[in-house]
Protein backbone atom coordinates (compact mmCIF):
# COMPACT_ATOMS: atom_id res chain seq x y z
CA UNK A 1 0.00 0.00 0.00
CA UNK A 2 1.99 3.47 -1.12
CA UNK A 3 0.01 6.64 0.41
CA UNK A 4 1.32 9.99 -0.96
CA UNK A 5 -0.40 12.92 0.52
CA UNK A 6 1.57 15.18 -1.14
CA UNK A 7 5.36 15.37 -3.00
CA UNK A 8 6.03 16.34 0.58
CA UNK A 9 5.08 13.47 2.59
CA UNK A 10 5.36 9.28 1.22
CA UNK A 11 4.86 6.14 2.75
CA UNK A 12 4.89 2.31 2.09
CA UNK A 13 3.52 -0.24 3.81
CA UNK A 14 4.19 -4.23 2.82
CA UNK A 15 3.27 -6.66 5.58
CA UNK A 16 4.18 -5.34 8.95
CA UNK A 17 7.01 -3.07 7.39
CA UNK A 18 5.89 0.77 7.08
CA UNK A 19 8.81 2.87 6.13
CA UNK A 20 7.08 6.60 6.31
CA UNK A 21 9.32 9.65 4.48
CA UNK A 22 8.57 13.55 5.11
CA UNK A 23 9.93 16.54 3.83
CA UNK A 24 9.02 20.31 5.05
CA UNK A 25 10.07 23.44 3.67
CA UNK A 26 8.30 25.85 0.96
CA UNK A 27 10.24 27.03 -1.95
CA UNK A 28 13.08 29.30 -1.41
CA UNK A 29 13.31 28.03 2.57
CA UNK A 30 15.65 25.68 3.55
CA UNK A 31 13.92 22.15 4.00
CA UNK A 32 14.37 19.97 7.57
CA UNK A 33 16.10 16.77 6.96
CA UNK A 34 13.68 13.88 5.27
CA UNK A 35 12.99 11.49 8.68
CA UNK A 36 13.13 8.07 7.54
CA UNK A 37 11.41 5.05 9.91
CA UNK A 38 11.81 1.76 9.83
CA UNK A 39 9.66 0.76 12.60
CA UNK A 40 8.23 -2.84 12.28
CA UNK A 41 11.46 -3.90 10.35
CA UNK A 42 13.42 -7.13 11.08
CA UNK A 43 16.38 -5.78 12.37
CA UNK A 44 17.69 -8.82 13.88
CA UNK A 45 21.19 -8.81 12.36
CA UNK A 46 21.41 -5.48 13.68
CA UNK A 47 19.29 -5.36 17.34
CA UNK A 48 20.39 -6.51 20.80
CA UNK A 49 21.81 -9.56 21.13
CA UNK A 50 21.37 -11.70 23.95
CA UNK A 51 24.09 -9.57 26.00
CA UNK A 52 21.85 -6.69 25.50
CA UNK A 53 24.84 -5.63 23.45
CA UNK A 54 24.04 -4.62 19.37
CA UNK A 55 24.03 -1.89 16.90
CA UNK A 56 22.41 0.86 15.07
CA UNK A 57 23.34 0.42 11.40
CA UNK A 58 22.73 2.46 8.00
CA UNK A 59 19.28 1.95 6.61
CA UNK A 60 20.22 3.72 3.05
CA UNK A 61 24.05 4.00 1.18
CA UNK A 62 24.91 7.70 2.05
CA UNK A 63 27.47 10.11 3.68
CA UNK A 64 27.56 9.99 7.61
CA UNK A 65 26.95 13.20 9.27
CA UNK A 66 27.20 13.40 12.99
CA UNK A 67 25.86 16.87 13.28
CA UNK A 68 23.13 19.19 11.71
CA UNK A 69 25.53 21.38 10.75
CA UNK A 70 29.36 21.83 10.75
CA UNK A 71 29.22 24.30 13.39
CA UNK A 72 26.88 22.45 15.52
CA UNK A 73 27.49 19.84 18.13
CA UNK A 74 27.19 15.67 17.43
CA UNK A 75 23.76 14.21 17.76
CA UNK A 76 25.53 11.47 20.22
CA UNK A 77 28.45 10.40 21.40
CA UNK A 78 30.20 7.89 23.19
CA UNK A 79 28.55 7.65 26.55
CA UNK A 80 25.43 9.61 25.71
CA UNK A 81 21.95 7.92 26.78
CA UNK A 82 19.60 7.44 24.01
CA UNK A 83 15.43 7.35 23.59
CA UNK A 84 13.84 5.22 21.13
CA UNK A 85 13.05 7.67 18.73
CA UNK A 86 15.88 10.21 18.82
CA UNK A 87 17.46 11.36 16.22
CA UNK A 88 22.02 10.01 16.45
CA UNK A 89 23.08 10.88 13.17
CA UNK A 90 21.94 12.40 9.72
CA UNK A 91 22.53 10.69 6.02
CA UNK A 92 22.47 12.04 2.98
CA UNK A 93 21.29 10.31 -0.19
CA UNK A 94 20.63 11.47 -3.72
CA UNK A 95 20.58 15.06 -2.19
CA UNK A 96 18.35 14.16 0.71
CA UNK A 97 18.90 14.39 4.43
CA UNK A 98 17.50 11.61 6.34
CA UNK A 99 17.81 11.71 9.94
CA UNK A 100 18.50 8.30 11.32
CA UNK A 101 16.84 7.34 14.66
CA UNK A 102 17.49 4.50 17.52
CA UNK A 103 15.20 1.77 17.65
CA UNK A 104 15.08 1.37 21.62
CA UNK A 105 16.45 3.14 24.59
CA UNK A 106 20.56 2.38 24.46
CA UNK A 107 23.98 4.05 25.32
CA UNK A 108 26.22 4.50 22.76
CA UNK A 109 29.15 2.81 23.61
CA UNK A 110 31.35 3.38 20.04
CA UNK A 111 30.37 5.65 17.48
CA UNK A 112 32.39 3.33 14.19
CA UNK A 113 32.58 5.58 11.29
CA UNK A 114 33.59 9.53 10.62
CA UNK A 115 32.01 12.51 9.69
CA UNK A 116 31.39 12.75 6.14
CA UNK A 117 32.40 9.48 5.43
CA UNK A 118 30.58 6.97 2.62
CA UNK A 119 28.03 4.31 4.21
CA UNK A 120 26.79 1.09 2.74
CA UNK A 121 23.18 -0.46 3.60
CA UNK A 122 23.52 -2.27 6.49
CA UNK A 123 26.70 -0.98 7.87
CA UNK A 124 27.15 -0.72 11.85
CA UNK A 125 26.95 3.65 12.55
CA UNK A 126 27.70 3.05 16.05
CA UNK A 127 27.56 0.05 19.22
CA UNK A 128 25.45 0.15 21.74
CA UNK A 129 24.08 -0.97 24.82
CA UNK A 130 20.69 -0.93 25.17
CA UNK A 131 19.21 0.69 28.73
CA UNK A 132 17.02 -1.40 31.07
CA UNK A 133 14.51 0.98 32.85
Amino acid sequence: MIENSSMLDFSIQEGDVKIKMSRRGSAGAPSTPMAVSTQGVDNAADGLDSDDEGYITSPIVGTFYSAPSPEAKAFVKVGDRVKAGQTVCILEAMKLMNEIESDFDCEIEAVLVSNEQKIEYGQPLFKVKKIED
